[in-house]
């Protein structure tokens, strides 16, 4: 079994960000202006119900900070409901990762650039060191590729490495829209309900050289899934 540190290095490589042509640049403008438009406006009809927010108070009443993990497909509701809380999330190193940047700075988070395959290693350190400076961070554990609901190390790593928790949740719609692509992304219609579920924290033990964290990842991958159907069954039953 590898040791952490080696599954981390392995699974992201540092590589350089290549310029934006001037027509790249326009449209990554055009589209964090009309996209944050129109989530913010889509975000504005929702109705929301949460369970757990107990757990995300303790978390900051203790004086540390969340490492909050959920699945790539619900990134929509989670980008709406957390704004304006200077959460740092980390965006691809590409034209998609840029128009996705523009938008959800708009909604008060701040970006890691990289990805698992394009400087993600490097983005992780400044998520190590925004949490250091006492920021909050998101993570879609089973992001930017998949497969989807297989969690990643990253979110284990950055908790065992600062000593604060992951904080797992789930965002499910009562009606909404589904994205054809690998992560099956739910796009909520308007006016629909929202249930937000958060689950205790997870707590990581403080890394070592050669330590093995495995187990603590398949613990959070265990934990959202559960989440998932918790979520899914608030929804049926209210």
């Amino acid at each position: 079994m590898q040791n952490a540190e080696t599954q981390l290095t392995d699974n992201n490589v540092v590589s350089s960000r290549r310029p934006l042509s001037l027509w790249q640049r326009w449209r990554v403008a055009l589209i964090g202006v009309a996209g944050y438009g129109i989530i913010a406006m889509l975000g504005l009809t929702l109705r929301w119900r949460v369970r757990g927010w107990e757990h995300l108070t303790a978390i900051e009443l203790s004086g540390r900070h969340p490492v909050m993990a959920l699945w790539h497909g619900r990134i929509l509701g989670a980008t709406y409901y957390f704004r304006d809380r200077d959460i740092v999330v980390i965006t691809s190193e590409n034209f998609d990762g840029e128009w996705i940047a523009r938008i959800i700075e708009r909604f008060g988070y701040e970006t890691a650039r990289g990805s698992s395959s394009h400087g993600g290693k490097r983005a992780l350190i400044q998520l190590r060191r925004e949490m250091e400076a006492g920021k909050p961070v998101g993570f879609t554990v089973d992001g930017p590729r998949g497969p989807a609901r297989h969690a990643k190390i990253g979110a284990v790593w950055l908790s065992s490495v600062t000593g604060n928790p992951i904080l797992p949740f789930h965002i499910e719609a009562e009606r909404f829209w589904t994205v054809p692509s690998w992560d099956e992304t739910q796009i909520p219609k308007p006016f629909s309900r929202m249930v937000l579920v958060i689950g205790q924290p997870i707590e990581v033990p403080c890394y070592q050289e050669d330590q093995d964290l495995e187990g603590k990842r398949l613990e959070l991958e265990l934990c959202l899934s559960k989440l998932t159907h918790l979520a899914r069954k608030t929804l049926a039953n209210s």
